[in-house]
């Protein structure tokens, strides 16, 4: 038997059992067995599924690549899933994978679905995975210059890894931004420049990943004469007012969505899926990223954990939430 962790109303949860066979009936293709040994919640992304607050337009949209159930209840919700091969093909048995699962001990895929972990990176620190690849989504939207001033809005995992990888690249000026206090010595262990409110209203790029909607007010005031700003944050249902008066016009500004459930169109020529997350799993081989893994509890914690994380139905914050970034899940027998 294999369990995991089902959403079962609006800010409640349960370990129940779950399917473990998520290969094709007909099974024409290689498939693995995996243990898992750790998950990673992605905050935002499952505080709105935890909440019931996926709009039923996005129904379709927003279904993880192996969920059980329908939004908006019963679902079992997840995509950071990081364990062991223990049966498959020979060149995978017995190495650490990534794959795009829920929060469950134990199951069975198609061998396509797993990613093997690059030598250098530890298990436990590959759950920031499909973290690291929405940011490397995010910057192949924004497009950032050689010399460009950046500034980066919203310092959760996804936030502090944008602000990480474009200060990387040659003579960037990046300008990390929230207004949580306690961001600060993250930020700064990233070396990266931090503060609560910024000044300046004359950078070229500007990304926001607060989720909040005066967080995109703040992006926007802070973009210069013809300035980008990417919009990476989701809100589900909640209403997001923009400031399209003011400088908008007259600063000539631009604002553009990111999701990285599509790949760039520059890059789909040459990448796929799965070179991205190569990419992502590369990237995280820097053990400065330990950084981002702000606490770890065990599987069977999750009922309890989820309401404390996720906050409540109606967006306000959970006990853990200004205090959490990545929350490591760690599995029986690990």
């Amino acid at each position: 038997m294999t369990n995991a962790f089902w959403v079962t109303g609006p800010g409640e949860g349960a370990i129940r059992p779950a399917t473990y066979n998520h290969c094709s009936p007909e099974g024409d293709e290689p498939a693995v067995e995996i243990q898992a040994l750790y998950t990673g919640i992605s905050r935002g992304t499952e505080s709105l599924v935890f909440t019931g607050r996926v709009p039923q337009s996005e129904y379709h949209s927003m279904r993880a690549p192996f969920q059980e159930g329908d939004f908006p209840f019963p679902v079992k919700y997840g995509y950071a899933s990081v364990g062991r091969v223990v049966s498959g093909p020979e060149a995978l048995t017995g190495r650490s994978v990534f794959c795009l699962f829920t929060h469950q001990t134990r199951y069975r895929v198609p061998a396509a679905a797993v990613v093997p972990l690059p030598e250098g990176l530890p298990e436990s620190r590959a759950v920031l995975a499909a973290n690291m690849e929405t940011a490397v989504n995010g910057l192949w939207d924004a497009s950032p210059r050689v010399g460009e001033r950046i500034a980066v809005v919203g310092l959760g995992v996804v936030g502090l890894l944008v602000a990480w990888l474009a200060n990387r690249i040659p003579g960037t000026r990046v300008t990390a931004v929230d207004t949580n206090p306690q961001r600060k010595a993250v930020a700064e262990s990233l070396g990266l420049n931090f503060q609560t409110a910024c000044k300046q209203d004359n950078h070229d790029l500007v990304i926001h990943a607060s989720g909040h909607p005066e967080g995109l007010e703040a992006a926007l005031a802070l973009a210069g004469m013809e300035g980008r700003i990417i919009e990476m944050s989701w809100y589900g249902e909640q209403p997001v007012p923009v400031s399209l008066g003011r400088a908008f016009h007259s600063r000539r500004l631009t604002i553009r969505s990111s999701q990285v459930g599509n790949l760039n169109p520059e890059q789909l020529p040459r990448w796929h899926y799965r070179d991205r997350m190569s990419l992502a799993l590369d990237l995280l081989r820097d053990e400065v990223l330990d950084n981002l893994i702000s606490g770890e509890s065990p599987f069977e914690s999750l009922p309890e954990l989820m309401p404390e994380l996720a906050g409540n139905a109606d967006g306000t914050p959970g006990v853990l939430a200004s205090q959490t970034l990545c929350h490591r899940i760690v599995y029986p027998d690990n």
